[in-house]
Formats: C-alpha cells, structure tokens, sequence
C-alpha cells in the first residue's frame, strides 16, 4: 500500500506505529487511497481521528510523515523542542476549533525559504486583518463552530414505509432506510390506523386505501423523497454551526447562501394539531346553542293541530326552523375556531355530540397534518440536498479562518514582526515571549548580532542578568522564523540552519556522566550541517581545566564551519587562553532605590561584563542590621 510522498512512495504500513491491518482500514474509511492523499494534503486530522484506533497525536503523525514534517530533524535537543513546544502552546491558547487546534499542531520548521516567506506575509495579513475586527465577538462565535457531523438515523415506530413488491422491500433495507421507520408490505399492514403516518412506495398502484394518513411516493424516487428526514436531520443537527457561520460571515462582510439554509429550517418548525380544540369548541358551541334552544322554544306558541302534529308527526315546522338556526350558528362557530366544517350535533334537546364524528375529523386532520408535513418536507430536503456542498465548503472556510483569525491573533497580541533571511543572525527590539504580554514599559528590549567572523562568541555577565533568556530569546526568533511566523522583534535577520541545539545548565558531571556527555555532545561538531548551537554554562564539570578545554575547542570546530553559537560561561578568561572569539557581555550598572539589580540586559559585544558579587554583598549589607552588617562591611572592605 503505497503513496506519493515529494515524488517518492511511502508504505503507509511502514509508519510507527501503524500496522497492516490499522492501514487498511483507514484507507478503507476514505474509500481509496486517493482519498486519503486529499485528506492528508488538507490537513483533515479529524477525519482521520474519526476512524476507531487512530487518535489525534497519531493522525498528526500520519500526517507530518506524509508531508515530511519533521521536528525532530530540526530540534536536536530535549531544550530546543521544548521551546518549540512553549510556541506551539503559546498559539494554542488562541484558536478557537478543533480544527484550527490541528492545523497548529502540524506546524513544523522548514527550510525552504519561499515557503517560510510565504507563510509569514500569511501571518502578518491575518495581523492586520484581526486588528480591524471586534475580536471578542468573533472568538465567542468561532468557539461555536466545528466540523458538520453526519446524525444517527433517528427511528419512528409510529411511521411506516408500505411496499408492493418484495424487491421494493430490500432494496429499501440495503438503502438503510429502515434505521428510520418499520418498512413492511400488504401483507403485513393489517390495519393503517395502527400507524401515525405511512409512505406508500408504489409501482402500480394497486393497494387501495380509504385512510387520511398515508402519502403515494413512486419507487424511482430519491431517499429524501421517501425519508426527507434522511437530509433534514443533517441540517437540524448542524443548525447551530450554520447560524453562527452565518453571524460571522456576516461580520466578515461575506456573501453567504447560509441565511437561506436558516429560512428553510426554520420554515419547518412543526405546528402539532390541538387535538383538544375540537372537543372544547364543540362542547362550547353545544352549551350556547342549548341555551338558545330553551329560550327560543320557551316563547313558542303551539296550535291544536301543530300539537297534533308533534304527536303524530314529529317536529313541528317552528320548533324545526328553531333547531335549524341555532344548528347552522352553533356549526358556524366550530368551522371558525377549528378551521374545518363538519356536524358533530345530534338533533335533540338538549343537544348530544357526535363522538364518532369528532374522532373521524381528528384523524382526517392529523392525516392532512402528515401530508402536508411530508409535503413540505420532502421539498426542503431537495433544495437542502442542493445546498449541502456548498454549505459544507461555507463552514470549512470559517474554519480555515479561524486558523488564519489564530495566527492573526497571535501575531497580534504578542506584536510579531517579519523577517529578513540572510547570513548571520541579528535582531532589534527582541523580547522573549515569556515577557512580551507584561509591562511593555518596564521591560528592556534587546538588541543582538551573531555573524561571520564572529559566528562563535562567549557570553558573561551577571547572574540574573538575562543570558538565559537571551539563549530563549535567540531559539525563539530562530524556531519561530524557520515555522514561517513573524518574530517578536522590530526587525530581524535570520539565517535558516538545520538544526538547532539548546543545552541548559547540568549539575556537576561525575566521570560516568562526562563520558556520556562527551559521546552526546562532540559528534555534533563533525555534522555537516548548519547548526545554531546554544549553550547555557556547561562548564559543571567536575575539572575546571578539563572543561576550559573541552569548551575551548568545541568553539574551534565551529568557528570553522557555517554553523552559529553563543556559550554562556563564567570562564571567558580562562577559555581564551585557549581560542580567540568575541566575547559579550550583560553588565549590571548597580543597584535601584530598592536595592535590586539594575541591569542592562542588550549584550555589550567586546565586552567582559562585570561581575556581581560585590553588587550582591552591597545588597545584603544594605538590608541587614547589627553585626551581620558590620561582616558585610568588612568583607566589601576588600573589593
């Protein structure tokens, strides 16, 4: 099971964690392998994460694989992916959708300087374009939107679908459309008052019916025309990712088909029959039209021969006419309040209701009711079923907006700036992402340069002077560039590298461990491959000379290549017995009015930064009393 992968073939089978029958049956969910490239190529992590066994981290696996998205090419150490990772978490925090969430975790560094580029001046166009919007707004609805799901078939068994023909019968199963309804034939329809509502499939026509509730649909229809619900059930589902895509594009200023989806839907809204309308108006109408009788009757005055009549005859010609009048106005008023004309009256005083005759309009309107429905529904299952690709691609480019609206966001809040890629590496205005949502007032911006000759420096200072967030600062912007965003400087030049190494301070090495460093750490300078290295004092082995020298010649065999690197140390003296590169330094100027460190944390190059010890004794003499202080007196004495 093969596929393309940049002109090559890649065996799906062949991914960790991914075996033979996993494979197959995820190409088997797409339908053909074909398929699956789309999927992959569109970044659909959630379809693929749909298929049972395949979780989100291992779709995005499948995915980066089959792109060659490769982070662990390009972050060499535990470090350097960690500070990928802080960005990636950092852009988290502003998406919105499950699938924006997945485009971003497929963010991986590149090298390909027209695609980086590219990917930036995306970036920044979302900047801008997320400035002119009212982001709040936008956030609440976009947190509404997700992916159209397909419903469960939803089964009535108050409804039936009536078939002539036993093929009718199955071909109606392998359609699924008993997931919907009981699908039975003649044979088995005893009585068709035993269901609500029934579809009858015919042919030819050739059962006969005298029921109100069942509606004829031809056996060459489609399957909306025969379980409208099929369609209908799709768009109700999703009704509320449609309205809010609507309220968005509206915003946008996006012509939407959307608002004609919400018209139809909403057309639907069932209207149930008041069943007991018919009793209540009736029982109404008898009352009045009783009472109209007695006082109409009450003021008749019969002959001999009309009484004669009333014995022998019946109903005299005057007490009829009464009974006829208030008959005709008693079913008058039914016929306004329940909408349909019928005589539920027995002629008698007083009057008695025909119940036989309530019961058949009932079901004569309920079956109207069915009809009418069904009508109405069939007909917006077929301009929905019309709309449906169209709506499926209005929702996938507010998704995919909202992976624009995410970079955009971040772009914005954190005020990244594009780059220039070129030979070495220098910014201006940089500021690590830890620091760059506080104060802006009261945080220094760094200005830094790292380039040919000097691609190797030293880097001293004063503790808690800010050389281990410049290191971060420097991944960053590196990291960062090479994922295609803009940075968090005014202006930026980077060289693009393969690989960037990031090893933080260690405790003490014993021999067991410095070997084991050694095998980690040396190879690195034979790799043929541009590298930015950043290291924060490694010089916690347990022999000051040994380390002067091993540091002293790492430095050597990269200042001879492309490659860049900063190294933190404590060391610059003795190390440059041993090797001759610039040396910056992060001074502290002194102490403020509260006694902290007052730093100037933009790296002066040349330059052998002071150290802050004696600061640090001024400090605590400053704070402390009695004899405690007279010690610290006496100590800063020899400084």
């Amino acid at each position: 099971m093969d596929f393309n992968k940049n002109g090559g073939r890649l065996d799906l089978r062949k991914i960790k964690g991914i075996g033979e029958r996993q494979a197959e049956k995820i190409i088997s969910s797409f339908g053909s392998e074909k398929e699956f490239l789309k999927a992959v190529q569109n970044y659909e992590v959630d379809r693929i994460t749909s298929i049972e066994g395949v979780s989100q981290k291992k779709a995005i696996h499948i995915i980066n694989t089959f792109l060659g998205n490769s982070s662990k090419e390009f972050l060499k150490t535990d470090q350097s992916e960690q500070i990928y990772n802080d960005i990636i978490e950092r852009i988290l925090g502003f998406a919105n959708t499950k699938y924006s969430e997945n485009r971003i975790l497929l963010m991986s560094p590149l090298k390909n300087e027209k695609a980086i580029m590219d990917n930036i001046d995306f970036v920044m166009e979302a900047k801008y374009s997320v400035s002119q919007l009212p982001l709040e707004e936008i956030k609440t609805l976009l947190k509404k939107i997700d992916s159209l799901e397909e419903p469960n078939p939803t089964y009535d068994p108050s409804n039936a679908i009536l078939v002539e023909t036993q093929e009718d019968y199955h071909q109606l199963i392998e359609m699924g459309l008993n997931s919907y309804c009981p699908v039975i034939t003649g044979d088995e329809l005893e009585n068709p008052e035993d269901f609500e509502f029934i579809v009858y499939l015919y042919s030819e026509g050739l059962i006969e019916f005298e029921s109100q509730n069942i509606a004829m649909v031809n056996n060459s229809a489609e399957k909306y025309e025969i379980v409208p619900e099929i369609v209908l059930s799709y768009f109700k589902k999703n009704y509320h990712v449609i309205e809010n895509t609507l309220k968005i594009k509206g915003i946008l200023g996006r012509k939407s088909l959307l608002g004609d989806v919400i018209d139809i839907i909403n057309s639907l809204e069932a209207q149930d029959l008041d069943e007991t309308i018919f009793e209540e108006t009736v029982d109404s109408a008898k009352n009045k039209a009783d009472l109209k009788l007695k006082e109409a009757i009450e003021k008749i005055d019969l002959k001999g021969d009309e009484v004669l009549d009333l014995l022998n005859e019946g109903m005299p010609k005057k007490i009829q006419k009464i009974f006829d009048e208030v008959l005709i106005e008693a079913q008058n008023e039914v016929r306004e309040k329940t909408g349909v004309s019928f005589d539920p009256f027995i002629q008698k005083y007083p009057l008695e209701i025909d119940d036989n005759e309530i019961e058949r309009i009932k079901k004569q309107e309920m079956g109207k009711k069915y009809i009418n429905a069904f009508e109405e529904n069939v007909k917006a299952a077929k301009m929905l079923s019309n709309m449906k690709k169209i709506v499926e691609e209005e929702i996938h480019e507010i998704l995919l907006f909202d992976y624009e609206f995410t970079l955009g966001c971040f772009a914005h809040y954190y005020d990244l700036n594009p780059i220039e890629i070129g030979n070495g590496f220098s910014f201006e205005g940089g500021i690590n992402l830890n620091l760059a949502l506080e104060n802006k007032a009261e945080i220094q911006r760094v200005n830094y340069t790292l380039e040919s000759p000097d691609n190797v420096v030293l880097l001293t200072g004063a503790n808690s002077g800010g050389k281990t967030t410049l290191l971060e600062t420097i991944a960053q912007i590196c990291i960062m560039s090479q994922i295609g965003l803009p940075v968090c400087a005014t202006k930026a030049r980077v060289k693009l590298v393969d690989e960037v190494y990031f090893f933080s301070k260690k405790r003490s090495l014993d021999a067991g461990a410095f070997e084991s460093f050694l095998r980690t750490f040396m190879p690195i300078v034979i790799r043929e491959t541009d590298k930015l290295i950043l290291l924060d004092e490694l010089e916690a082995i347990t022999e000051l000379e040994a380390a002067v020298k091993i540091i002293s010649s790492f430095m050597d065999f990269i200042g001879e290549s492309d490659s860049l690197a900063v190294i933190v140390t404590h060391m610059a003296t003795e190390i440059l017995k041993y090797t001759n590169v610039r040396v910056d330094g992060i001074e502290a100027k002194g102490l403020d009015e509260n006694y902290n460190l007052i730093v100037d944390r933009t790296p002066r190059m040349n330059y052998f930064a002071r150290s802050t010890p004696e600061l640090i004794l001024r400090r605590m003499y400053e704070k402390s009393d009695n004899k405690l202080k007279d010690i610290y007196r006496q100590v800063l004495e020899k400084f």
